[in-house]
């Protein structure tokens, strides 16, 4: 009596195979996890210490006044001392330093007197740290006041109220934006070139060969992509919890949504590489045309920068794009505590991009 062939077995063993080529391969180590966590460990260990004020201190400047001593503690300014007076005045008007500041004493003076006199250069090129300068400047001098003329308040200031909240970190920000473009790259090129190389070698035809049917062929092939794909997230998403602090508000449960949505992610891009896979008629037509889907979507989605940073005009054209959704869902889930359920809206606009994807996938998909 013959043994009825199992299909199911057949796509597990595809998938062991698949799932072994890929952890072999460098390129889909280095574009899955490398890149990655190369950007998170940059970001990272910058934090949200990267904003800072240069300021050149004039060689004229008493730098045992009480002035100096509270801007030398100033940790969001960076005090440039010890420089000819002509390259400082340069890097000023290049843009390099936001000010150039003089600090002089004066003698003894009445009661109430000023203790210094502070001199403050500027130039065109440093109007976007100007504001932030003066600022600081004029809280330090008012702290001083405090010091010198102690005086009687206009006010009862009552004990601030303080509320628990999350302090929104820059990894908060960057990780599920990286976390989702590491998703969209690796699903648009190992499909594409899988199945293009898969095709172009009778691979797929020594395939039909056997009982084994063709959706058991995608899906052993899908099924290696998710789990290499998901295994990598819990490495990005591990060392951006233990080494950043990386936000996962409800531990353990943000923790699974996010390997659901990573898994969701995954299935819907991977339409895209069938579709490159399709259209292109050669190996080295493949790059070109999965980067006219990923680089845009990379730039524009959210991954680096806020969407609602861009101008005005542009944002609609951020708001069509599938990996936009997927950046805003990671985030609502990790930072802000809401589940899958609340990411409805998000979540319909990438399985519509989905079905639309698979759609043209199956039109233009080759299997010979």
């Amino acid at each position: 009596m013959a043994v009825k062939y199992n299909q199911w077995k057949a796509l597990l063993a595809m998938a062991k195979a698949s799932l072994i080529g890929i952890v072999r391969s460098p390129s889909a180590v280095i574009f899955s996890l490398g890149f990655p966590l190369v950007f998170i460990l940059v970001f990272g260990f910058i934090g949200d210490n990267g904003i800072s004020v240069k300021v050149g201190v004039d060689a004229a400047t008493d730098t045992s006044s009480y002035l100096y001593r509270q801007l030398v503690k100033e940790k969001s300014l960076k005090l440039i001392t010890g420089q000819p007076a002509a390259e400082m005045e340069d890097d000023l008007k290049k843009g390099h330093i936001t000010a150039i500041i003089r600090i002089t004493s004066r003698p003894a003076a009445a009661a109430n007197a000023p203790a210094c006199d502070v001199k403050v250069q500027t130039s065109t090129a440093a109007t976007d740290k100007i504001s932030l300068f003066n600022t600081i400047l004029r809280g330090i001098i008012y702290k001083a006041d405090d010091v010198y003329y102690p005086r009687g308040s206009v006010a009862k200031l009552e004990p601030v109220e303080v509320l628990p909240g999350r302090r929104y970190r820059t990894i908060d920000f960057i990780l599920p934006g990286l976390l989702s473009f590491s998703l969209l790259s690796a699903a648009v090129f190992s499909t594409a070139f899988l199945f293009f190389s898969l095709r172009q070698t009778l691979v797929l035809k020594r395939f039909f060969a056997t009982p084994i049917r063709r959706i058991y062929i995608v899906l052993g092939e899908a099924l290696a992509r998710l789990i290499f794909q998901v295994a990598g997230a819990v490495i990005i998403i591990a060392i951006g919890y233990f080494a950043f602090g990386f936000t996962l508000v409800h531990g353990w449960t943000t923790f699974f949504e996010m390997l659901v949505l990573t898994s969701f992610g995954v299935i819907v891009f991977m339409g895209f590489g069938f579709v490159v896979s399709g259209i292109a008629n050669s190996e080295s037509a493949i790059p070109p045309i999965a980067n006219v889907i990923t680089l845009p979507q990379f730039l524009l989605a959210g991954t680096f920068v806020a969407v609602d940073a861009f101008p005005s005009w542009l944002q609609p054209i951020c708001r069509i794009m599938p990996l936009t959704y997927l950046n805003d869902a990671f985030r609502k889930i990790a930072f802000e505590g809401q589940h899958l359920w609340n990411v409805g809206f998000e979540l319909g606009v990438i399985a519509l991009w989905g079905v639309v994807v698979y759609i043209v996938a199956v039109r233009v998909f080759k299997w010979e």
